[in-house]
């Protein structure tokens, strides 16, 4: 697939929910994946039930000023997005977790019309459709990640701060790593380097 498809079929979709994608210019040493945070590492978050009225505006509404009081954005209103590799949508992606296809961060800037929980989940790369959203967000400095699910009953937003010094998500992250009937070689590689990086250069949960 060529970067003409790419910018067709997932790119121009995003900017019309208004993210502009940023290619290739994901911060060195940003950690691959966040997984197994544990409550004490939660520092935010909302819910809303599919029934609620202006479903999508309050969703949007709840999604921005938590990002802004958590510091999601960096001060061009740039920070990093979850998104499946290729032109696979949301939906192909929670499919095919099982058979080793790894999202990949991509960076982006919020511009000044948005519409992250309609138009962004209709896209089908931040969720299935407008009101069912589905992503990972983390600020380009990692100070904090966003999870956005959805469930029988309605929109989860959870935000987990300093993700790469959780001892919960490190330990996850370890032993992901060297699991070995996993099928997502690709992944585990990536956190393995990352993990080794992280080691050389004297970082430590606790800081």
């Amino acid at each position: 697939m060529g970067i003409q498809e790419r910018e067709r079929k997932v790119y121009r979709p995003l900017r019309r929910a208004g993210l502009e994608v940023i290619p290739n210019a994901v911060p060195d040493g940003t950690m691959p994946f966040v997984y197994g945070y544990g409550s004490e590492d939660i520092v935010g978050g909302f819910s809303h039930r599919y029934e609620t009225p202006r479903l999508v505006e309050r969703l949007n509404e709840d999604w921005y000023d938590l990002a802004v009081s958590l510091g999601l954005f960096d001060q061009q209103r740039q920070f990093l997005v979850l998104l499946p590799e290729g032109t696979r949508t949301h939906g192909a992606f929670l499919q095919d977790l099982h058979k080793g296809r790894p999202a990949v961060w991509t960076k982006v800037r919020l511009l000044e019309r948005w519409d992250i929980m309609g138009r962004g989940a209709a896209s089908a790369f931040l969720g299935i459709r407008a009101g069912h959203p589905g992503f990972g967000m983390m600020a380009l400095d990692s100070s904090v990640y966003f999870c956005c699910s959805t469930g029988e009953t309605g929109v989860d937003v959870v935000a987990v701060g300093h993700p790469d010094l959780s001892e919960n998500i490190l330990q996850q992250l370890e032993w992901f790593a060297s699991w070995r009937d996993s099928s997502d070689r690709e992944l585990q590689e990536r956190i393995a380097v990352w993990l080794a990086g992280r080691a050389s250069s004297g970082v430590s949960g606790s800081e």
